[in-house]
C-alpha cells in the first residue's frame, strides 16, 4: 500500500538553515521543495532592479504594475539536483542571497500586495500535496492545515555564523556584525509586521538545532515522519 502524500511546513527564525533542512526533507521523501523566501527575495531583486531601494519610494500603482509584470517559479538546472528559484525565466539564486537583498527583503515581505501574491502562487504550487515549504507563515497563513508543521529556531550568533559561511563561498563580502545585525533586524521585523508575523504555530514541533548538524536533524526528523506516514 503507497503511504499517503502529505504537507509539510517547516517555519522558523532567518539562518537557521530551513532551506537545507526542508530540501533533505524532500529529498528523502521524493516531495517537491518550495523555498518561500526565495520567492519574496526574487521579489525583492526585482523591486531592486526597478531602482526601488526603499518601500516608501515604491507607491501602490507602481507595486502592482510591477507584480503583475513578473514571474517567480522553480526550474531545474542539467547536471545539479534540485529546483532552483527564477524571475521571469531567469535563474537568480545566487542574485538573491546577496547582502542588498538581505536587507531588504523582510520590509518588501510586510506590504500586503507581494504577500498577497505570493501566498496565492503558494497554495497554488503545494495543494497538489507531497509538498515541503519553508519560510515564515507556511504554518499559520499559507498551509494552516498542514500535516506537519516544524517550527526551527537557533541562537542568533551561530546564525550568523552560518549566514557568513555561505555568503564567503559564494565570495560576498560582509563582516560577523553586519550579518548578525540584518539578522536581528529581520527578526524583528518578521515577529512584527501587521501581516502574517513569524508565529510558532500550536500544533507545529520546534527543533532548536544550534548545536546540530544537518545529519542530527535528519534523524530527528526521520522519527517523527514514520509516525506521521
Amino acid at each position: 500500500m503507497e503511504k499517503k502524500r502529505i504537507t509539510i511546513a517547516v517555519d522558523g527564525y532567518s539562518s537557521c538553515g530551513k532551506s537545507t533542512f526542508a530540501k533533505q526533507i524532500a529529498e528523502h521523501l521524493n516531495y517537491l521543495y518550495i523555498d518561500s523566501g526565495a520567492m519574496y527575495r526574487a521579489v525583492t531583486l526585482a523591486l531592486i532592479r526597478a531602482g526601488i531601494t526603499s518601500i516608501d519610494d515604491a507607491n501602490e500603482n507602481q507595486l502592482q504594475n510591477l507584480l503583475s509584470n513578473i514571474e517567480v517559479g522553480l526550474a531545474n538546472i542539467p547536471n545539479k539536483s534540485g529546483w532552483f528559484t527564477t524571475l521571469n525565466g531567469e535563474i537568480v539564486e545566487d542574485k538573491i542571497r546577496s547582502l542588498e537583498v538581505s536587507n531588504m527583503v523582510s520590509p518588501v515581505s510586510t506590504i500586503p500586495l507581494v504577500r498577497k501574491k505570493m501566498t496565492q502562487l503558494q497554495q497554488e504550487m503545494g495543494k497538489k500535496k507531497g509538498t515541503v515549504m519553508d519560510g515564515r507563515d507556511i504554518g499559520t497563513v499559507v498551509f494552516p492545515d498542514a500535516e506537519l508543521k516544524i517550527f526551527m529556531t537557533a541562537d542568533p550568533v551561530v546564525r550568523a555564523k552560518r549566514r557568513l559561511k555561505e555568503m564567503e563561498q559564494k565570495g560576498q563580502k560582509a563582516t560577523l556584525d553586519e550579518v548578525l545585525m540584518n539578522i536581528e533586524e529581520r527578526d524583528y521585523i518578521d515577529q512584527n509586521r501587521a501581516i502574517a508575523p513569524l508565529r510558532q504555530a500550536e500544533d507545529a514541533i520546534v527543533l532548536d538545532n544550534s548545536h546540530m548538524t544537518v545529519e542530527e536533524q535528519m534523524v530527528w526528523f526521520k522519527k517523527i515522519i514514520e509516525d506521521i506516514l
